[in-house]
Formats: structure tokens, C-alpha cells, sequence
């Protein structure tokens, strides 16, 4: 919205702006606030920033010291459509509160440094990356986790029915139209404000699942622009659902026996005015380049550790199932959404060639998800990575309907979170390149996630062993 911090300042006084929100993003991936009184708010911000703690919400304090400042980034301003008072919004990258220096363990600051280490390996000079964002919209949920009192309703009239429209049955929502669709308003509001926010919308629908299941589709971006796309679009489905009396959740698996939310990322990279992922001499699978084949080998090569950031919740692995399209093996081919990567078969064009990593999930941070599958697909062309001695296809069957044998030389996604850590803690060396991700950091994550989620949730007993295990 803002070439300079001069015009931004202007418009705050020429638009009678009342408070300057600044948005940061935790460790986690969630955004945390501080709100400034619009009089208050100077050039200095800009160049100093807004101190906070950062071993409170955003989490840092396991990694680093907590003391850190949020530096609003000028280019990033948008007008906030949710807050009573004319509000205008920044986001922050992390910066330390003494020398203002990025701060390593920032995500926004790793994703750049993740970009500027491509740029000097000469391979490329942007990375263009497009998630796909899917998500539930419910009428209610309400949860109860007590040690005598476990319980989780979900309502949601596509399914339980309005009597005046006939429900959505079981994992046949896909593009289903009203009445049926009872979401498509709610989904072109956000589509709205979101083109008004200057993020183009490539079409909205219902999804597979029936209890109210989304998608929202957006043009290819910058890595890091991409990200801070992602971050808004999650604030503003949310927030229109909510101000409308409904619940929208990004949870990959919210509901069993349901179709999950997957954050499908396509991603492509350009050098100069060359789209490099294409090779118009036939030679190769799809028209991909070589270099596109090493990318995609290298994203498969680092699967299993990858899984660790971009699907980092035990929830994450209730997804990551056959028989809902859930990409469960790390192999590619054309069109084929039963393969971790998928070349769409639409993409034809030099401009359009690019591929898709199909297992993320929005419990990752969207800044390091990114970060974390580039740096992978560098490391591949870097290492010349082969993707048929490595037996990572292309295999343009269904894997699930192929014999053991077959199945047994495909490498799998982890089963579980733990599964999915363990991978990590053995290969994550390309993470490290260009001291892009803190060797600390990754140690931190590690055992954050180890703790506070995957033994968390071992140790507290499930609704269905009741069934399987009271009579025993």
C-alpha cells in the first residue's frame, strides 16, 4: 500500500487514522498484536521499532533472549477492516531490542534469509510460492478437556440440516452450490476485502468435505510477500466468519471420516526473465527441467524431515491418510493427488510450469514452511539429486492400489508427529546452509513440539478407548 514511510504517515493524518495496529508472527505461526495510538505513532517506529517480550506469546524466549522490538515494514500497510476505530495495520519482522539487528530466530527473518541464500547460490532470483488455503466454516464447536469431562460438539447446518435444504453427504461437497453451499457469501466477502488488500483471488468453492469445507485459491507471489498474504488471508477468513456467527478453522483434520485442510504450496523459481523449471525439448517428464527435477528431488529426499515444520502437530498425522487424497508417499507425477508432489497437468505454458508439494498444513508456520521447502529443493540442485535413483517416480498410478511390493520401495511420510521429529533431528544439515535456520532453533522446535504436543496429547486417554476398552 506504502512506497515510503513519509506516505504512510501522510495517510495516517489525511485519513484520520485512530490507532496503528502492529502484527507479528510467533514462532508458532500465529500473530500476536500491539496497538499505538495513531498521534503517537512516528518515523521513529519505523526505524526502531515497538519493544516487547518475546518469550511471552511469540515464544522466542526458548531459543534466545526475550527482549526483541516489532519493526513495522512500510510496504506491508493495509487498512484493517475489523476494528471499530479507523485502524492501520503493519506487519513487523522481529529485530533484537538493543541493535535492532534481524533477529535469527525470527520466521519472517528466516524466509528472507532463505531467499537471500538462493540468490547467492546463482541458481535463481525469486522463488514463487502459492499456497492453496482450505478450512472449515462451523456454526459452533465447543470443546471440554477435563480429566472428567472430555467432549467436542460440532454443529454445522451443511450436514445437520436447516429443514429447508437437503445436507451435504459425507466427502461429496466438492463445488456444491447453493442452497447447499451454505458458505459462498461468507467466502466472496473475504474474496473481497482481500482483492481491496491488493491480494488477487484466483476463485473461491466448497471443498470436498461436507461440514462447511472451504477453498480459497491465490495467484503465485514472492516467498516472503507470499507468507505475509498467507497470515492476512487466515485474519480475514476468521474474522469475516466470526462477525457473521461462525467459526472458521484451518485444523487439517477437524472432523473423522472427512476430507482434511491441506495447505497445497505450488512453487516454481525464475532467474532474470527465464522460467527455469521449463524445458521445451521434451526431454524430460511434464517439460520440467533438470533443475526443476533436482528441486522436486530434493523436496522428496528431505520429506520425511520437512514434515517436522510444515506438518508439526499431531493433529497433522490424522490427515495424512489414504483414502482422502492425502498425499502419504514422497513420490511426483502429473496430476496425481495421491503424490506428495503433483505436476498440475493445466500447467503447460514456460510462465506456468511449476509443481506442487501437497502434505503442509496451516498448523505450521507459514514463514518457515516456505523457507523449509525452498531450502530442500535447493539442496537438491545443489547435490544433483536424482529422482529415479532415488525411486521417487514419476508413478501416475494410485498408490494404494498397487501390490506390496511396489508400495514397499516408496518411500512414506511419517506415521506420526514423533516419527515426523525424530526425521528432522537426523537430517536437517540443509537447513543450516547459509546459516539460514539457527542450529538452536531447530533444537528448540524440536523439543517444544516433542513436549508440549506429541507426548501432551500420548498421555491424556481418548474418547473412542472408552469404547474399545471399558468392558475389559
Amino acid at each position: 500500500m506504502f512506497d515510503s514511510v513519509a506516505r504512510a504517515l501522510k495517510y495516517i493524518t489525511d485519513n484520520d487514522i485512530a490507532m496503528v495496529d502492529l502484527k507479528v508472527a510467533g514462532i508458532a505461526g500465529q500473530w500476536l498484536h500491539i496497538t499505538i495510538p495513531a498521534k503517537n505513532f512516528t518515523e521513529a517506529h519505523f526505524e526502531e521499532g515497538v519493544g516487547y517480550d518475546g518469550s511471552s506469546g511469540a515464544g522466542f524466549g526458548k531459543v534466545e533472549s526475550g527482549d526483541v522490538a516489532a519493526l513495522p515494514e512500510v510496504q506491508t500497510g493495509f487498512v484493517d477492516p475489523f476494528f471499530e476505530l479507523p485502524t492501520l495495520s503493519f506487519i513487523c519482522s522481529t529485530v533484537t531490542a538493543d541493535t535492532r539487528e534481524p533477529f535469527r530466530s525470527d520466521p519472517r527473518t528466516i524466509a528472507q534469509r532463505a531467499v537471500d541464500y538462493m540468490k547467492n547460490t546463482g541458481i535463481a532470483d525469486e522463488a514463487w510460492m502459492g499456497p492453496e488455503f482450505e478450512f472449515n466454516v462451523l456454526d459452533r464447536l465447543n470443546v471440554f478437556n477435563s480429566p472428567y469431562h472430555t467432549q467436542i460438539n460440532i454443529e454445522c447446518t451443511e450436514v445437520d440440516g436447516d429443514g429447508l435444504t437437503p445436507p451435504i453427504a459425507q466427502k461429496l461437497g466438492y463445488m456444491a452450490t447453493p442452497p447447499s453451499d451454505h458458505f459462498s457469501d461468507l467466502r466472496a466477502e473475504a474474496a473481497l476485502i482481500l482483492q481491496d488488500m491488493g491480494i488477487s483471488i484466483r476463485y473461491h468453492h466448497h471443498e470436498v468435505g461436507a461440514p462447511g469445507q472451504c477453498e480459497i485459491e491465490i495467484d503465485l507471489g514472492s516467498l516472503v510477500e507470499v507468507a505475509d498474504r498467507a497470515m492476512l488471508i487466515k485474519y480475514v477468513i476468521k474474522n469475516v466468519a466470526h462477525r457473521r456467527g461462525k467459526l472458521a478453522t484451518f485444523m487439517p483434520k477437524p472432523i473423522f471420516g472427512e476430507a482434511g485442510n491441506g495447505m497445497h504450496v505450488h512453487q516454481k523459481l525464475t532467474k532474470g526473465s527465464e522460467f527455469i523449471f521449463y524445458d521445451d525439448t521434451q526431454k524430460n517428464y511434464a517439460n520440467l527441467s533438470d533443475l526443476a527435477l533436482h528441486y522436486v528431488a530434493g523436496l522428496l529426499k528431505h520429506g520425511a524431515a520437512m514434515t517436522a515444520i510444515t506438518n508439526p502437530s499431531t493433529n497433522s498425522f490424522k490427515r495424512l491418510v489414504e483414502g482422502y487424497e492425502a498425499p502419504v508417499n514422497l513420490f511426483f507425477s502429473l496430476a496425481n493427488r495421491s503424490a506428495a508432489i503433483r505436476v498440475p497437468r493445466y500447467a503447460t505454458s514456460p510462465q506456468q510450469k511449476r509443481i506442487e508439494y501437497r502434505p503442509p498444513d496451516f498448523t505450521g508456520n507459514v514463514y518457515l514452511t516456505l523457507a523449509t521447502m525452498l531450502m530442500a529443493g535447493i539442496d537438491g540442485i545443489l547435490s544433483k539429486v536424482d529422482v529415479a535413483e532415488n525411486n521417487f517416480g514419476p508413478f501416475d498410478v494410485d498408490i494404494a492400489r498397487q501390490s506390496e511390493e511396489f508400495r514397499s520401495k516408496i518411500t512414506p511420510v511419517p506415521r506420526s508427529l514423533l516419527g515426523a521429529l525424530d526425521a528432522l533431528e537426523a537430517d536437517h544439515e540443509f537447513l543450516l546452509k547459509g546459516e539460514v535456520v539457527p542450529e538452536s532453533f531447530i533444537a528448540a522446535w524440536i523439543e517444544s513440539k516433542r513436549t508440549l504436543h506429541a507426548k501432551a496429547v500420548a498421555v491424556r486417554p481418548h474418547p473412542y478407548e472408552y469404547e474399545l476398552y471399558l468392558n475389559v
